[in-house]
């Protein structure tokens, strides 16, 4: 099939952990994942490339934690994504290896073309695609970043400092770290643009750059996917965009934000007289984010403060220390505490599952299979599991019995017994599980076979 250069591909980016939202964002359902208000973060951002590209030429870059996470909220919304169009990373490289990746691709199935970048993680009004579309000829030139006109001073952005003026937008003169106050203050008074992270790239002018700029990287990639481990970290801004001569900035006017922390998270909420946002009762009170879904909270007297309340954890921290959540982050994570890894629903390529309770010997959990999927075929050695079915139809492997249980049916597992719990319907099943033993780890797994490829 021909493609239009003035008809742009999108590429996703969605392989982001985001340690800043701690405890809404984990490393096993980052904030792109999370369904906050209706849809998640990455849901909006392909509807958006879907209506700027159409559905089957929009690219995803992620990574192999996040993979069914991007299938089965795409399969929510009623689209499959091609495995050509689906680039799992190994590892995290930052943005310039993963868009290289996908530029490649996108190469390699149209020839020359024209590809718009979105992170996955943004809010962005539907006012963009237009003007993302407006730009596709700039593109034929230059490599085109967007930036955002400044509503305040920001420390918490990078700033473009346009230059001369073009057609459409300006080459951009300087591209500048976020800054400290004063300096933020000086860039907004002096026309400065917020780096918002997307990209309106052609195959032919970023292959050329690349080359002329990042040699080495852009050889990796001939002949498909390189070795991962070998290639630099860095970032498509640094590596590329601020080495070369042929980068234009056009202004985004659509509302955005990077909802980098939690700060940006207040910002963008509906907020009361007093700059209160989020679900709770406040009494005299200033400046205050709640969010602690299920529960009634009153507050009272505070000031400049975001509390965010999860089933497992717990963040209370000053307005102005949002970007510290990340050092809490590592300090958890110094001591191995998986707190920073896993909700207590943890989502897998099957379904979820809930910890409910545990304690000393058990753990009991609330399972939930999907329409017509299944666990691997496994077994553990070091703990038995009980399973009672509360809703639907179960089909279970069981050593060398095959079983179906309907809702109030259960069955026992014992330890070292090959077992695999599917769903034949049409609706998800839902299963009690207890587990028993002297260990309940996730690592306590053996699989024989496994449709994700996981054994």
């Amino acid at each position: 099939m021909l493609y239009h250069l003035m008809d742009p591909t999108s590429l996703i980016l969605a392989g982001g952990i985001g340690t800043r939202l701690w405890p809404l964002s984990r490393q096993f359902y980052p904030k792109q994942f999370l369904q906050l208000d209706g849809r998640s973060l990455f849901q909006e951002t392909f509807r958006r490339a879907s209506a700027l590209s159409g559905p089957d030429r929009v690219l995803v870059v992620t990574n192999h934690l996040h993979q069914y996470l991007v299938r089965n909220q795409l399969e929510e919304m009623g689209f499959r994504i091609p495995g050509e169009h689906l680039l799992q990373e190994p590892e995290g490289k930052n943005t310039l290896p993963a868009i290289t990746w996908g530029m490649d691709r996108v190469r390699e199935e149209q020839g020359e073309a024209t590809v718009a970048i979105f992170p996955s993680d943004h809010l962005l009004g539907d006012g963009a695609i237009g003007e993302i579309r407006q730009a596709a000829p700039l593109a034929g030139e230059y490599l085109v970043t967007f930036g955002i006109p400044p509503t305040r001073p920001h420390t918490g952005y990078g700033y473009i400092r346009p230059g001369k003026a073009l057609s459409l937008g300006s080459r951009v003169a300087a591209f500048r770290e976020k800054p400290d106050g004063p300096t933020a203050e000086r860039y907004v008074k002096e026309g400065y643009l917020w780096n918002s992270g997307i990209f309106l790239l052609s195959t032919k002018i970023f292959f050329r750059e690349l080359e002329a700029h990042q040699p080495d990287l852009a050889r990796a990639f001939r002949g498909g996917q390189p070795d991962y481990a070998s290639l630099p970290a860095i970032s498509i801004d640094y590596g590329l965009l601020e080495k070369s001569t042929r980068v234009a900035v056009v202004p985004l006017h659509a509302p955005w934000s990077d909802l980098g922390d939690f700060q940006a998270i207040a910002d963008a909420q509906p907020q009361d007289e007093k700059g209160n946002a989020g679900t709770a009762e406040f009494i005299d009170a200033e400046n205050t984010f709640v969010r602690a879904p299920g529960k009634h909270v009153g507050v009272i007297g505070t000031r400049d403060l975001v509390v965010v309340d999860t089933p497992d954890a717990l963040l209370v921290c000053q307005r102005a220390m949002t970007g510290r959540v990340r050092d809490l982050v590592q300090r958890y994570e110094a001591r191995g505490d998986p707190i920073t890894q896993f909700h207590t629903q943890v989502h897998r390529p099957w379904g979820s599952y809930t910890v409910l309770e545990e304690g000393p010997g058990y753990k009991i959990k609330r399972v939930t299979v999907n329409p017509g999927k299944k666990l691997s075929l496994q077994l553990h050695r070091q703990r038995s599991e009980h399973w009672i079915v509360v809703a639907g139809t179960a089909e279970i492997d069981l050593g060398d019995r095959i079983l179906t249980l309907s809702a109030n049916e259960s069955t026992f597992v014992p330890a070292g017994t090959r077992h695999r719990l599917a769903n034949p319907m049409e609706t998800p099943l839902e299963v009690i599980e207890v587990q028993s033993g002297g260990y309940l780890g996730e690592d306590d797994i053996v699989r024989f076979d496994d449709e994700y490829g996981r054994s």
